[in-house]
C-alpha cells in the first residue's frame, strides 16, 4: 500500500487488517496509528525506485494511492511523484513478480472544463489541462492500464471528492475558508456534483482487489466511484459548514469573473514564486462552476460496488467527528 497514512489509504488498510490481511504500508513518513494496528512501514520516497523494490518484496498485491494532489504547484514536483512515481510502482512490480495492480485515479482526469453530466468511463481525456494534478494523473493512469498483460493485471477507480470523517484535505479546506469568509459561490446556478464517503471508497477498492486478475473483466479498465446520488454543490458545501457551525455562504460572483481571478492569482503567485495555493484558480472556478457527476453502472456491475453510506448518516458522522479531540486538532 503506496500511501497508507494518507486519508483513504488508512482506510483501505484498517479494512484489509479486518479481513486477516497481513498489510505493508509506503509512505514519506511513520504512523503509529498503522503500526499498532500491525502494518509492517517502510519509509521513502516514490522517486527512489529502490526503496519502492525493496518495500514491494514479497507482496501479493498493491495499492498504489499516494499522489500530490493539488491546484497549484510546480509541475516537475507533480510529474515526479505523480507520473514516475506511478512507473516506479509498475517496475517494483514487475521486478518482485507481483500480480494485481490497484490504482487510484481521479474523474479529473477527464474533466475538460465544461459540465460532465452522468458520462461514463468511454468519455476520453481532453487534450489539455489547467493544472498539473489532473494532467500528471491522467498520465499515470494511461501508463498502469497500459501495462495491464498476463503478468500483471492493473485496474484503476476514479472515486470523486472523498469526503468524511479523518478528512485532510476536501472538509478541512471547506472548513478553513468558511472561517475566514473566504468562500463565494460561483454562478447563480446550482450544479450537480458527485461525492464519494471514504467507506464506500475504500470497499471499492477492496471489491477490485478481489476480482482482478490477469484476463478478468476489469483488468485493463478504469471505473467511476461516487455515492450515485450527485448533490448540488454549494448545498453539499453549506452542509459541511453546518456540521462545523459556521455561516452558510450567501454572497456569489459570477464564473467568468472566478475565472479571470484565476488567471491573475496564477501569473501573480508564479511570477513572485509564492508556494501555498492562490485563493482561486482557473482549474478551481471551473470545477466550482460546473456540474460532474458520472455513471456507475460499470462499477455496479463489474465490481458488484454498490453505496452503502447515505448523505445523511454521511453528516451525522461528520459532525460528530468534528467535534471530536482530532477533528478539532485538525482543523485549528
Amino acid at each position: 500500500m503506496t500511501g497508507g497514512g494518507g486519508f483513504l489509504g488508512s482506510a483501505i488498510v484498517r479494512r484489509l487488517i479486518e479481513k486477516g490481511f497481513r498489510v505493508r504500508s509506503f509512505s514519506r513518513g511513520r504512523y503509529p496509528a498503522l503500526e499498532k494496528l500491525g502494518v509492517e512501514g517502510f519509509c521513502g520516497d516514490l522517486a527512489d525506485p529502490e526503496a519502492i523494490k525493496a518495500a514491494c518484496k514479497g507482496c501479493e498485491i498493491v495499492f498504489h494511492v499516494a499522489a500530490k494532489a493539488g491546484i497549484w504547484g510546480p509541475y516537475e514536483e507533480f510529474h515526479s511523484a505523480n507520473v514516475e512515481g506511478t512507473h516506479n510502482v509498475l517496475a517494483a512490480c514487475e521486478f518482485n513478480k507481483i500480480r494485481k495492480l490497484v490504482f487510484t485515479s481521479s474523474p479529473s482526469v477527464v474533466f475538460d472544463g465544461e459540465d460532465m453530466e452522468g458520462v461514463d468511463e468511454s468519455v476520453g481525456y481532453p487534450k489539455t489541462y489547467k493544472a498539473a494534478y489532473p494532467e500528471t494523473k491522467a498520465v499515470a493512469e494511461r501508463l498502469v492500464l497500459s501495462q495491464n498483460g498476463e503478468s500483471l493485471a492493473t485496474v484503476s477507480l476514479r472515486p470523486h471528492l472523498i469526503w468524511g470523517p479523518g478528512d485532510t484535505h476536501l472538509v478541512p479546506g471547506i472548513v478553513k475558508r468558511g472561517r475566514t469568509g473566504g468562500l463565494k459561490r460561483i454562478g447563480s446556478k446550482q450544479k450537480l456534483v458527485d461525492f464519494t464517503y471514504i467507506d464506500d471508497a475504500a470497499e471499492a477498492h477492496l471489491l477490485a482487489a478481489e476480482r482482478l486478475q490477469a484476463g478478468s473483466p476489469i483488468s485493463g479498465r478504469a471505473f467511476f466511484i461516487s455515492q450515485g446520488e450527485p448533490q448540488p454543490l454549494w448545498d453539499f458545501i453549506n452542509r459541511v459548514l453546518a456540521a462545523a457551525d459556521l455561516p452558510q455562504v450567501e454572497k456569489s460572483i459570477s464564473p467568468k469573473l472566478a475565472y479571470l481571478a484565476g488567471w491573475v492569482f496564477e501569473n501573480l503567485y508564479r511570477i513572485m514564486r509564492i508556494r501555498r495555493d492562490p485563493p482561486m484558480t482557473r482549474f478551481l472556478a471551473e470545477e466550482l462552476s460546473t456540474a460532474h457527476w458520472f455513471n456507475i453502472n460499470a462499477a455496479r456491475q463489474d465490481l458488484s460496488y454498490e453505496p452503502g453510506t447515505s448523505f445523511e448518516e454521511g453528516f451525522v458522522r461528520l459532525r460528530e467527528w468534528l467535534r471530536s479531540e482530532s477533528g478539532l486538532a485538525l482543523l485549528r
